[in-house]
């Protein structure tokens, strides 16, 4: 047992993660907010998907991108980051299209529909990846897996004139040498991959607060949503866009197999602590941290691919809410059958009229 589970080193695993400048180059820092951002990501719009019983159109659009990524690279023949993202995100909505054609055009139900587009666009990816990319640097593995090691990767530099440096030494958090490099005049940004990120929470984020009630109407009663002049199918089609971002966004760290898992996990999660969405939604915030700082240390302690770290932190998180769920978890039905029964006053024994 002892050679499949290394021994725990507290003190390499947990205080050297962030004494060991955890915000510099390839610092395990930036790998514990890059799977906070995907995760939140992931699971704020995965809620949507759980409450319309879509939850696997997540899948299908990230084993999709795999065919959007060749095509990219037959069209431009470059790996460039602006034409992979492109690509694969052309191939996102290109499946959610074909799902609502065969679902909407035939008999085929909506899941059978799903298993028909991720399959077969994802068996156009291998193939074309075989037979025209086998001789490229193409890593399929970083595609299924993830590289979330990116997020740790060179750090965004700018340089700075000596009027912009003393501007900048002024602001709070900033003029910390974490970010500002006075002998070199330069600020330090993070990764690309964390900043890019972040802009699809913010985004993320935005659209939730713009259209939130709109889009609880249309997940909880598409008629009532009709019925308010709420354009249900343009709403579907925003949601299934933002998603295609999202997985498109989050596929690079963890990859088209992982990416399911943070779509799903954080708003399963937090669906057995409450039934309110907005308290859902701050939950899944929650767990999105903590399964990434979790999921790091792990990885660290048995030298794992940190993705499915995280994953396997977050499954731990989903079976602790279960087993101390109020309303579905094993304790609360324990406790519910061990309560006395509660009679109604005109029915109590205590009672001579009953």
């Amino acid at each position: 047992m002892n050679e499949l589970i290394p021994p725990f080193d507290f003190h390499r695993v947990i205080i050297d993660t962030w004494t060991n400048d955890p915000f510099g180059h390839l610092g395990r820092g930036w790998l514990v907010l890059s799977g906070f951002l995907v995760a939140a990501a992931c699971g704020l719009v995965g809620n949507f998907l759980i409450l319309r019983r879509m939850a696997l159109i997540g899948d299908a659009i990230s084993h999709s991108v795999l065919a959007g990524l060749a095509l990219a690279f037959l069209a431009t023949h470059s790996f460039g980051a602006g034409a992979m993202m492109i690509g694969a995100l052309i191939a996102g909505l290109a499946t959610v299209g074909i799902v609502e054609v065969i679902h909407k055009k035939s008999r085929v139900k909506q899941d059978a529909a799903i298993g028909i587009a991720f399959t077969s666009l994802f068996a156009l990816g291998v193939i074309l990846v075989h037979v025209y990319m086998k001789n490229t640097h193409f890593d399929a593995d970083c595609v299924l897996y993830g590289n979330i090691l990116h997020a740790a990767g060179p750090l965004i530099k700018i340089d700075l004139t000596s009027a912009q440096a003393d501007t900048l030494s002024k602001i709070p958090l900033l003029n910390t040498p974490q970010f500002l490099d006075f002998d070199s005049q330069q600020l330090r940004l993070a990764p690309a991959a964390v900043l890019r990120m972040t802009v699809v929470l913010v985004a993320v984020l935005l659209v939730l607060r713009l259209f939130y009630k709109e889009l609880v109407v249309c997940s909880f009663d598409p008629a009532l949503a009709v019925s308010l002049g709420i354009n249900v199918t343009a709403f579907h089609l925003g949601l299934m866009a933002l998603l295609s971002i999202t997985v498109v966004s989050a596929f690079e760290a963890v990859g088209a197999i992982l990416v399911i898992a943070m779509l799903i996990l954080p708003g399963a999660t937090a669906h057995l602590i409450s039934k309110r969405l907005p308290v859902i939604l701050g939950l899944t915030l929650v767990y999105a941290l903590l399964s990434s700082l979790f999921g790091v240390h792990l990885a660290r302690w048995l030298n794992i691919n940190p993705p499915a770290a995280m994953v396997v932190a977050g499954t731990g998180l989903f079976i602790t809410a279960w087993l101390f769920s109020p309303f579905d978890g094993p304790l609360a039905h324990y406790r519910r059958r061990r309560a006395p029964t509660q009679f109604p006053d005109e029915l109590s024994p205590e009672n001579p009229a009953a």
